[in-house]
């Protein structure tokens, strides 16, 4: 342990950023009774997705009081439903946004680093079906290598028919005349976001899930602070802050219009709207529809997509899609125009065409696309064009947009910021740049490609520990024991049912049905270890719609 920055609150002390850490219990009763225990806090997060989880555990390695409320799960909505890519942005690449992939590009090789058993390099192949296809996005991706520079993770190849078939036994052989082997990252998304929450809180941060920010404070035209209610028992509390951050995705512009209706300036106006939503489908099927290791990349569909066949976790994740919409439904249902997109795409490119019937499960997540201008009056810096951060004159940090690859980043412009407008004190930026999370194994232990079907090493450095818990013989379902159920329950902060079987385990988006089928069981093991309902038959519920294709 090492005494704090003079800079930081003294009565936080924090682990070595390269000190082994270990599991933290997550007693529902202690993490209330540490909300409600009237303290002024240095920062309130109001979202726990990737960007909220990004921010609060910069916030807390810097010694900052953090609390950070999710009215639902950690990563419940965008960040537990992306296409598993870890990735500079080859789209980006083509539009000549060469900043902006060079920062991804980066930030990619950082994540892998730092959490190597849930974030690893992939090779990907570009199958041609044109003569001209192999040597134009070789080139393309050479570019691509050559501004990742040493974070590259491998050099692109062109290939010819026989070596791409031999990756890709799969894939269209007719007309295939050759493809380009490039590399790029993939990760298991909700236990990045979980082991981020879990990182922070031994830096000093509280996490509390499914507690809902209900409104802001203010005091003297300044937001002061939040009220919140526990979704569980209905208790409502109050949150002092010095610094309040809505990082909820979609849903930022809830929070901005309450910010606006409680500023008691004149010439305020009504806030526009900051998020147009588009959502994205992605679709899972069998691994031998694709067969080999790698990932297939369509650079361009018939709508001008990309299209990604990724193998993960034993399956094949199809996807993804791109549709605006105007609600913004916790739950978004796919569109039957968008998996019939899907299925006629991988059709053009696989050997075995997938049918609706081949679906194992199908996800759907609304991204948080940022209109181009603001009309509300607030301060704006639009630090790239992935993501942008908004200050409000009441002091409402309000940050949207980006992407998984780049939330380590994201965080830091969030902190600069609010720095630079006196919410917090400035510190050094780069403190999280090399910070092994929880669960990271020592350099040099084996790990098992996220390709391949889940069981214990998910853990990391954790397996242990989870295998010494009760039950750790007892498997509910290949790669998911009883052991596994309990120590989610203890150190990861699951109540529900879905807590578990979306996002502690990965069940839901890998077989909806075998899912549904363990919700009774899961939720008995839950409620013998938090003594709160698992809720289970919502959880059924939803397993259903998870296995719902429209049409």
């Amino acid at each position: 342990m090492i005494a704090l920055p003079s800079t930081a609150p003294h009565h936080l002390t924090m682990p070595h950023p390269h000190a082994p850490l270990s599991p933290l219990p997550t007693s529902r009763p202690e993490l209330m009774a540490r909300l409600g225990d009237g303290r002024t806090w240095d920062m309130a997060i109001v979202g726990g997705g990737a960007t909220g989880l990004g921010v609060a555990l910069d916030a807390a390695v810097r010694g900052l009081r953090v609390v950070l409320v999710e009215a639902g799960d950690f990563a419940q909505g965008t960040s537990s439903r992306s296409t598993k890519l870890v990735h500079g942005g080859v789209r980006y690449l083509a539009q000549g946004n060469i900043a902006l992939v060079r920062e991804a590009l980066h930030e990619r090789t950082r994540l892998l680093h730092n959490s190597p058993h849930l974030a690893q390099p992939l090779p990907f192949i570009m199958p041609s079906y044109h003569w001209w296809e192999t040597p134009f996005y070789g080139l393309g991706l050479t570019v691509y290598d050559a501004l990742a520079g040493k974070a590259g993770l491998g050099a692109t190849e062109c290939l010819g028919r026989e070596a791409t078939l031999a990756q890709l036994p799969m894939a269209q052989p007719l007309g295939l005349t050759g493809g380009v082997k490039y590399w790029d990252g993939q990760f298991n998304d909700a236990r990045l976001a979980l082991a981020l929450a879990r990182t922070a809180a031994l830096h000093g941060a509280l996490l509390v899930n499914h507690c809902r920010a209900d409104n802001l404070l203010h005091e003297q035209g300044k937001v002061a602070g939040l009220t919140v209610t526990d979704a569980l028992t209905g208790q409502c509390h109050t949150l002092h802050a010095r610094c309040v951050v809505n990082a909820t995705g979609v849903w930022v512009d809830a929070l901005r219009h309450k910010d606006s209706a409680l500023r008691s300036d004149t010439d305020s106006r009504p806030t526009q709207p900051l998020v147009a939503p588009s959502q994205g489908v992605h679709l899972v099927v069998d691994r031998d529809f694709l067969g080999g290791s790698a990932g297939l990349m369509v650079p361009k569909t018939a709508d001008g997509r990309v299209l990604f066949a990724v193998p993960w976790l034993g399956k094949l994740i199809l996807g993804t899609t791109d549709t605006p919409r105007s609600d913004m439904p916790q739950e978004p249902q796919a569109f039957k125009e968008e998996v019939d997109f899907i299925l006629r795409e991988a059709a053009r490119y696989l050997r075995h065409a997938p049918q609706r019937s081949d679906v194992r499960s199908v996800w759907v997540g609304l991204r948080p696309l940022v209109k181009p201008r603001n009309d509300d009056g607030e301060s704006t810096q639009g630090l790239s064009r992935e993501h942008t951060v908004l200050v409000s004159r009441s002091g409402l940090v309000t940050v949207t947009g980006g992407k998984w690859t780049t939330y380590r980043a994201m965080a830091e412009d969030v902190l600069a910021r609010c720095a630079h407008h006196g919410l917090i004190p400035h510190h050094p930026a780069g403190v999280t740049t090399h910070l092994r999370l929880v669960g990271t194994p020592e350099a040099g232990t084996p790990i098992v490609a996220l390709s391949e079907p889940p069981g214990l090493h998910a853990y990391g450095a954790e397996q242990a520990q989870v295998a010494s818990l009760p039950g750790a013989d007892r498997e509910l379902h290949p790669g998911l024991t009883e052991a596994m159920v309990r120590f989610a329950a203890r150190h990861e902060y699951a109540i529900r049912v879905e807590d578990v079987l979306a996002r502690r385990s990965r069940l839901l988006f890998l077989d909806a049905l075998a899912a549904g089928a363990l919700a009774e069981q899961v939720g008995d093991i839950l409620q013998s270890e938090t003594g709160l309902d698992p809720d289970a038959a919502a959880f059924q519920a939803l397993a259903k719609h998870c296995l719902t294709l429209p049409g």
